[in-house]
């Protein structure tokens, strides 16, 4: 099976003869390492992704109502399987890309310390997190303060943004002194590049597994297929590993 991946790999990176475009539904953890995968995509196969950036709930209901997204990059492992199930994706083409990491993030250096004592302290002002109805990150976080015994003291402050790219934007303009966001949105060079943050520690919450699907119609376009490969790629892994995920 290792070599017939490798083989099916090295075909899809060939350069073709006529480069195609693959439009891509990826989840909004995904903002900064998906533009350098699909750059990198670009200048290695000469194919073009197009990519959409959204909540991974507000997709399933944009491809359940015929959106043309050819492949789909979730923020959790359940939509694809279900789009699997409900026969808008193609059997045998699921895959968990990348395992995501939550952080506690304030905009502020010093506020968050390597404990995360703020949650502790008496809630001042709003936690901002992805709804939890649609968003996986939003769930995870959600699961560390129960685990944490926290949730009763927060929940009447929890801000519900619609993704987490919008719960970042809360704590980054200072409308949320505090959010839950994905360590891909805040982290460079290996650390956490602005403000101040505490990596939650993976015990604390339900894995945040990433798969990706190729959707219908995408089948029958080499771009998606090629897509689809080339993110399994040590090229693709090098980026996203560099922004906070494992593996």
């Amino acid at each position: 099976m290792r070599l017939l991946a490798a083989l099916l790999l090295a075909l899809a990176l060939a350069l073709p003869a006529h480069a195609g475009q693959v439009q891509v539904a990826a989840a909004a953890n995904l903002a900064a390492p998906i533009q350098k995968i699909a750059a990198a995509f670009q200048r290695d196969t000469g194919h073009v992704a197009v990519v959409a950036l959204g909540s991974t709930g507000k997709f399933h209901a944009q491809v359940r109502n015929g959106a043309p997204f050819e492949v789909l990059l979730a923020a959790d492992a359940e939509t694809p399987r279900r789009l699997e199930e409900e026969g808008l994706a193609r059997p045998g083409t699921r895959f968990t890309y990348a395992i995501g990491r939550l952080v506690l993030w304030s905009a502020q250096p010093g506020v968050v310390d390597a404990n995360a004592d703020v949650l502790r302290m008496p809630p001042q002002g709003m936690l901002a997190i992805a709804d939890p109805r649609i968003a996986p990150y939003g769930v995870a976080a959600v699961e560390t303060l129960r685990k944490l015994g926290l949730f009763p003291a927060w929940h009447g402050r929890l801000a519900h943004a619609e993704n987490i790219a919008q719960a970042y934007q809360f704590a980054a303009s200072g409308n949320a002194p505090l959010a839950f966001v994905a360590l891909s949105q805040v982290v460079a060079d290996g650390r956490i590049a602005r403000g101040s943050g505490w990596i939650v520690p993976a015990d604390l919450h339900s894995p945040i597994r990433q798969d990706a699907v190729l959707l219908n119609p995408g089948a029958a376009n080499p771009a998606a297929v090629a897509f689809l490969s080339y993110l399994r790629s040590d090229a693709a892994r090098a980026v996203l590993g560099a922004a906070g995920y494992t593996f």
